[in-house]
């Protein structure tokens, strides 16, 4: 997912540069591989009452990776979640969320995201840029990654990890219900914070 190209930066002395060791090869974790939605997790969190944060979750999710470790660029991702899935912690709140004032989840029941580009920052950091689909509106969002590791789990399974985040305006995707506060300002703020920690496995 254009996380997996890690080479050092170089070192500045003066005004000459040296090439500091390159990174381990990462050649080895190119191929295809499916989210583990049981280790993964999509959140989100929102100003509410303009004092706190309202976070959650979408349990619903899944998606697939072609993963380059040579050229990230090359890299790709696709994941697509299930709206009825959203937990807040509160029934009553889940429930509206799943009305027309907000993602009307009987007529748009998926949320997608599908990459467009991707690069590598530096060290551990990289950026993916896609289309994020919520009730029929496309709008385009770039990711901020860190790759966290590679293992081999106790099933033989080869797995990978990252975590990332991005801040969007749910007003572009028609998310606009709101209400005012007697006091000044909103009941729920404009700007959404998403994260997420993803497991992936490799296909054999």
């Amino acid at each position: 997912m254009g996380i997996f190209n890690r080479t050092s930066k170089a070192a500045t002395t003066g005004t000459a540069v040296a090439e500091a060791p390159a990174g381990p090869d990462l050649a080895h974790l190119t191929g295809d591989y499916t989210i583990d939605a049981s280790h993964s997790r999509i959140g989100f969190a929102v100003r509410h009452a303009m004092v706190t944060n309202v976070r959650g979750q979408f349990a619903g999710h899944d998606g697939l990776l072609h993963l380059d470790g040579s050229r990230p660029e090359n890299s790709t991702a696709a994941l697509t979640i299930k709206v009825a899935s959203i937990d807040t912690g509160n029934t009553q709140r889940d429930e509206h969320l799943r009305t027309g004032d907000f993602f009307e989840a009987e007529t748009f029941p998926e949320i997608t995201f599908r990459s467009t580009s991707a690069e590598r920052l530096d060290g551990d950091s990289y950026r993916m840029t896609g289309d994020l689909t919520i009730k029929g509106t496309t709008g385009e969002v770039v990711l901020d990654l860190e790759y966290t590791g590679s293992a081999t789990d106790v099933y033989g399974a080869q797995r990978v990890g990252f975590e990332g985040s991005t801040t969007v305006d749910r007003t572009a995707w028609g998310l606009s219900y709101n209400a005012a506060l007697e006091t000044g300002g909103v009941l729920i703020g404009e700007k959404v914070k998403l994260s997420f920690d993803i497991s992936a496995v490799k296909s054999v």
